[in-house]
């Protein structure tokens, strides 16, 4: 089940495999944020814990974003998000970013097959996973978020500026890009072990 959130409706305390926010971002912001692709930075996307590339199971371009002074601005406000999405739905016990944003471009033929966020090793301490779309739908096609629910597959929404958070362990995957280019930022909030 999704939810979608805007800020000031009243809150509901009941689990859900994804919600998304909109508003959050401006368009300025948005804006911004593309400004920072450099691709004298940018790697292609490795798969947690192989340390290389598996274009079997992923194949897309990333950097990443420093948390530094300048870019706190980005950080501060998904932390305070995710908190208030945990608050609401999840009650993990979290710590806040223990890894960099990642800025994310799908091209033609890019994809991230079916996959957790969380599981052994490097990425056990995942706990909300973060997606937030930073190109208007019309600029792509295919390349759609997509999660496994009971045994059915949803979409989750395209709009440009649209942030959705779901639980690290909820399995989900990007289509393959048949036409343009898609960007996002992805990032991990975490915690101590679950118990």
């Amino acid at each position: 089940m999704a939810i979608n959130y805007s800020f000031g409706l009243p809150l509901k305390h009941n689990f859900a495999e994804y919600i998304y926010y909109q508003g959050l971002f401006l368009p300025h912001e948005i804006d911004r944020i593309l400004s920072f692709w450099d691709d004298s930075k940018t790697i292609e996307a490795t798969v947690s814990g192989k340390g290389k590339p598996d274009e079997e199971l992923r194949k897309s371009s990333v950097m990443f974003i420093d948390h530094i002074p300048e870019n706190e601005w980005i950080y501060k406000k998904l932390a305070d998000l995710a908190m208030h999405c945990n608050n609401e739905r999840y009650w993990f016990d979290l710590l806040g970013f223990h890894q960099e944003l990642q800025l994310t471009r799908y091209s033609e033929g890019d994809f991230f097959d079916w996959h957790l966020d969380f599981g052994a090793g490097e990425i056990s301490a995942r706990k909300l996973s973060m997606t937030i779309q930073l190109s208007d739908p019309d600029e792509y096609e295919g390349g759609d978020l997509q999660f496994m629910i009971n045994q059915k597959v949803v979409s989750a929404p395209r709009e440009k500026g649209t942030i959705i958070i779901f639980p690290s362990f909820i399995i989900h995957r990007v289509t393959p890009i048949t036409k343009g280019t898609r960007q996002s930022i992805v990032g991990w909030v975490s915690g101590p072990p679950y118990r």
